[in-house]
């Protein structure tokens, strides 16, 4: 499996590999540190990754633009992406929705509730109702 995640605060990226490597260590992880990098990342892979983990207040361009143009993407439009963020503003999750994202994961303070978490999404059993 391999999974792609953009956020620009290294703590959040280190806890998140860590949470992985917990959850399964064959899971390839990509990381960038914001919506722009993400772009030029995905658009050198040779296969899509299997989930893309976005964070919504990044420099450059944040996770709502990227979100935008991964769904215009034809290759990245089907990638399902989650949201992995501090950000709940109602108005914000309603927008990701009509975008294409497929799940909201908050940013939680224990990495035991962040495995839970991604363990729901990777199951493909909603972590959060959107």
């Amino acid at each position: 499996m391999n999974i792609f995640y953009a956020d620009d605060d290294e703590d959040d990226r280190e806890i998140f590999f860590d949470a992985l490597q917990q959850i399964n260590p064959a899971i390839k992880l990509t990381l960038s540190k914001d919506g722009h990098e993400a772009l030029e990342i995905l658009s050198t892979q040779e296969e899509p990754p299997d989930y893309i983990f976005l964070d919504i207040n990044m420099p450059r361009m944040n996770g709502i633009e990227c979100m935008a143009k991964l769904k215009s993407d034809s290759r990245l439009k089907s990638v399902p992406v989650i949201i992995h963020s501090t950000t709940m503003v109602d108005s914000e999750v309603k927008r990701l929705i009509k975008l294409g994202a497929e799940d909201f994961i908050p940013k939680v303070s224990s990495i035991e509730k962040l495995i839970e978490l991604i363990n729901k999404v990777l199951k493909n059993n909603s972590a959060v109702l959107l």
